[in-house]
């Protein structure tokens, strides 16, 4: 067989590519996932991941943000990091067709304008997907209640501000199980990853004390505790 030498051209193969949203976010107190219903064949029907191809001169982010903002009209992501790339070859009955995913965090009090064939779908209840995509949610949701553990990731799931149950009964959707709100105070506090603000919520239909309203105290993506996991109850 005869060896390469330097300066000789490579024949890279070309396979297409395709870029995945799991774009979650806790709607009425459960952790969704956003996914459009297909048209047309292959899985005519089911229910999709949004995205689409990567154009030959453009990058997977920019692919995929571009996918959201114009297919599915969610601008509003507080955060965007890749998850996964799956690579089957018959992962796709059309073409070989390789498939970058990302995990993107909507806001709770974000409201996007969804098109008609577009819905959020509770990841404990989801509808049969098309092609490999409940790999990809479940690798999702994975990751998020991985760093919700031992990340400040829960800004991109809370409005700016909250009271303490609030974010409470987000991190417990998310998480999938019911959380101290004590606990969860003194954790976030210690970790400076939340802060009270001068304000103070006004008292609910039990009546009580005013909750003091906090907010995170970055809104970018840290590690706080490498080690930290944080545990359902016993």
């Amino acid at each position: 067989m005869p060896t390469a030498k330097k300066g000789d051209p490579v024949n890279f193969p070309s396979y297409s590519h395709e870029v995945l949203a799991v774009v979650m976010s806790v709607r009425d107190g459960r952790l969704c996932v956003l996914l459009w219903k297909r048209a047309r064949s292959p899985f005519h029907g089911r229910w999709a991941l949004p995205g689409g191809g990567v154009e030959p001169t453009e990058r997977l982010r920019d692919a995929i943000t571009g996918h959201l903002a114009t297919k599915v009209d969610v601008r509003d992501v507080a955060h965007l990091e890749q998850l996964a790339t799956h690579s089957a070859i018959d992962r796709d009955p059309r073409a070989r067709v390789l498939a970058t995913a990302y995990l993107g965090l909507v806001p709770s009090d974000v409201q996007p304008k969804l098109p008609s064939d577009t819905q959020w779908h509770p990841v404990d209840d989801l509808p049969r997907t098309a092609f490999d995509h409940h790999y990809f949610i479940d690798a999702a949701v994975a990751r998020l209640r991985a760093k919700l553990s031992y990340t400040n990731i829960g800004f991109a799931l809370a409005p700016l501000e909250f009271t303490i149950a609030e974010l409470r009964d987000l991190f417990g959707a998310a998480l999938g199980y019911e959380l101290g709100a004590t606990n969860l105070t003194r954790v976030l506090t210690r970790r400076h990853v939340i802060e009270p603000t001068e304000r103070r919520a006004g008292p609910g239909q039990s009546g009580g004390r005013p909750a003091t309203v906090y907010k995170f105290v970055a809104r970018e993506l840290t590690v706080t505790d490498p080690f930290a996991v944080l545990r359902p109850p016993r």
